[in-house]
């Protein structure tokens, strides 16, 4: 059966095709513009593509036929701030307008339409029409406690990782960097903090386990079991199995549990994937060597798969949308900063290179 990735980059949109002669780009898309994130919803085989285009703001097209042709459909648009309103924050007063499209979520079959958008400064959007509208949810943005959020590696404030249940449509979990976790099981009427447990290390003894200034770089949530999530976060692997309500730390993670990226079996919520990397100004791997480190027993003992890539002289940084898992989860695929692409059809053992000329990579998406 022929697999597609969708691969957003600094300079476009790749498609990528696994046919009889093996993987190889078939289809590029927005030459030129910056793709931060991508979305192939399954629900209707329908695709999105966030851009960014610095200066002239972000942009987000749909195709509804495998790419072959693209629509502009509308962008989340911040409201006017109030009159006399004022937002500070720690990197000092919060825009109320779009600086980055950062992720993008389908809901469940039982809401078609419905699309979920996480943006920089902080912000989630809903759409019930594929993208032709976009609400603000204003029961997160309105929280007092975003007063307290701050920028990791951005000046401000971004939502990277959204996760519906998949048997509950209304249960919505997004996680912010840096401000934590934050659950909604009403569809976005109301939020509450989920990050109990992790703790940031660049913070002030005192504030080490406050809630509200975590910073997971990537939230991923099993689908057969939505309670079991997996979070890479700026200091360390966390994983809970309650959905939320307690995370544990995650130690051992070799050979170190900085990084962005991580993924998790669909079916088997022990079983997750991280790329580790140096942590504070280096972001490198770890001794100029790209490995995967992989749990198959929640996180109690990993795997160093190395088989296929580069062990010397490498400074692949791998972005938090830039790894995924297919459906059935036995196919992965990364991208990093220097433009490689790896795939490995056997779980991780092993990784063949696809590509080391793309432009630096954003985001890797299974198109199934």
């Amino acid at each position: 059966m022929s697999k597609q990735l969708l691969v957003g980059t600094r300079k476009g949109l790749f498609t990528i095709e696994r046919g009889e002669a093996g993987w190889r780009v078939v289809d590029t898309e927005f030459l030129g513009d910056r793709v931060p994130i991508v979305l192939a919803d399954g629900r209707d085989n329908t695709w999105y593509a966030g851009l960014d285009h610095g200066h002239f703001g972000g942009k987000m097209h749909r195709s509804s036929d495998a790419g072959a042709t693209w629509t502009e459909i509308a962008v989340p648009v911040y409201p006017e701030k109030p009159e006399g309103v004022t937002d500070p924050g720690p990197s000092g007063e919060v825009p109320w307008s779009l600086k980055l499209l950062w992720e993008l979520t389908a809901s469940n079959a039982d809401q078609p339409g419905v699309l979920w958008c996480g943006t920089i400064p902080g912000g989630v959007f809903r759409s019930a029409d594929r993208g032709d509208s976009w609400q603000l949810v204003e029961a997160l943005w309105s929280l007092p406690e975003r007063k307290e959020w701050f920028g990791g590696g951005a000046d401000w404030p971004g939502v990277h990782s959204i996760c519906v249940h998949p048997d509950n449509s209304n249960w919505v979990l997004a996680g912010v960097s840096c401000g934590g976790v934050w659950l909604s099981t009403d569809g976005g009427d109301t939020w509450a903090n989920r990050a109990e447990g992790m703790y940031a290390e660049y913070m002030p003894p005192e504030r080490k386990f406050d809630k509200n200034i975590q910073d997971p770089h990537r939230i991923v949530q099993c689908k057969a079991d939505p309670d079991a999530l997996w979070a890479q976060h700026h200091n360390g692997v966390f994983r809970t199995t309650d959905a939320g309500a307690s995370w544990q730390a995650i130690e051992n993670v070799p050979p170190s549990t900085f990084g962005f990226a991580s993924v998790v079996h669909p079916s088997d919520a022990n079983t997750a994937w991280f790329v580790p990397a140096v942590s504070d100004e280096h972001r490198m791997p770890v001794d100029g060597k790209v490995v995967v480190a992989r749990t198959r027993d929640g996180g109690h003992t990993f795997d160093q798969l190395i088989e296929g890539l580069p062990q010397e002289h490498a400074y692949d940084l791998v972005f938090r949308h830039a790894l995924d898992i297919d459906s059935a989860g036995d196919i992965l695929a990364f991208g990093s900063t220097t433009g490689s692409l790896w795939v490995s059809e056997n779980q991780g053992d092993s990784w063949q290179n696809v590509t080391s000329n793309l432009p630096p990579i954003y985001c890797v998406r299974f198109a199934e």
